[in-house]
């Protein structure tokens, strides 16, 4: 039986057929920048690469083979960022230094970084924060809500609530005038703020600590106990969702009470 010219062509073109698990692996052990691209090469792998089961499978595979280990400056005007990979700068390598520059319309206030989680910075430049990916250019515009953009003095952190797959964005916002602190936090899973009522915040932030550090999903800050005139660790759960407080040694407080002014 001889086959049709349409037969013939029609087997040379179909493609081969890969399960969807195996798939998902090698889709796995790509880097972000592959993925942005594949996500056009079919509808598929779109939903595929955007469902968040793959976006925490990747992140924990990548994590797992190589840890972080860049350092990342930015230029407060003109927004030039310069990432070096610090282990390779250790060994004599060639670090790999990335320039890439994040596009803000021009204003007068310098641009800050104030956190960073998981691939994603948080950059701050009144009345604005920013949540921005390098590797793949997401960018999202967050307005600072009514009560921090009244704020004199203000800290943020940022980091990523597992139990929920959610990031969030803290802000301890404190107004002298009022001597009122507020706490809120920013979820993007919802896209809206949410202020932590109920509760007294004795807490003036200091001037030199307005970056929030994350460790073992909590988000920590440097600040002063108004009542009690004591510089204490404040620390946010992003689990819990919920602040406490954290003693420091008196020997550290004596050492460092020359800086600590609002």
């Amino acid at each position: 039986m001889v086959e049709s010219s349409e037969e013939k062509k029609k087997k040379t073109t179909t493609l081969p057929y890969l399960p969807h698990e195996l798939i998902f692996q090698i889709l796995l052990r790509l880097p972000v920048k592959s993925l942005t691209r594949f996500k056009s090469v079919r509808k598929s792998w779109f939903s595929l690469i955007s469902a968040p089961h793959f976006a925490n499978s990747h992140f924990q595979l990548t994590s797992a083979k190589h840890a972080a280990s860049r350092i990342m400056f930015i230029s407060t005007l003109s927004h030039e960022t310069r990432s070096i990979d610090f282990k390779a700068f250790l060994n004599d390598d060639d670090p790999a230094s990335l320039n890439i520059t994040f596009s803000l319309t021009r204003s007068h206030f310098p641009v800050e970084i104030r956190g960073s989680c998981r691939g994603f910075i948080l950059l701050y430049r009144p009345p604005d924060i920013y949540i921005w990916n390098p590797s793949t250019g997401f960018k999202k515009h967050i307005h600072l809500s009514p009560v921090d953009s009244k704020s004199v003095a203000q800290c943020q952190g940022f980091g990523y609530d597992q139990s929920r797959d959610d990031y969030l964005v803290v802000s301890l916002s404190y107004n002298p005038s009022a001597f009122s602190t507020h706490l809120k936090f920013f979820s993007v899973r919802d896209n809206t703020w949410k202020e932590i009522e109920g509760n007294y915040f004795p807490y003036g932030v200091l001037s030199s600590c307005r970056e929030g550090l994350l460790f073992n999903g909590v988000i920590h800050w440097l600040a002063l106990r108004r009542d009690l005139g004591l510089t204490v660790i404040v620390a946010f759960d992003l689990m819990e969702r919920k602040l406490f407080e954290i003693p420091i040694p008196s020997d550290f407080v004596h050492r460092a009470s020359g800086h600590s002014g609002l």
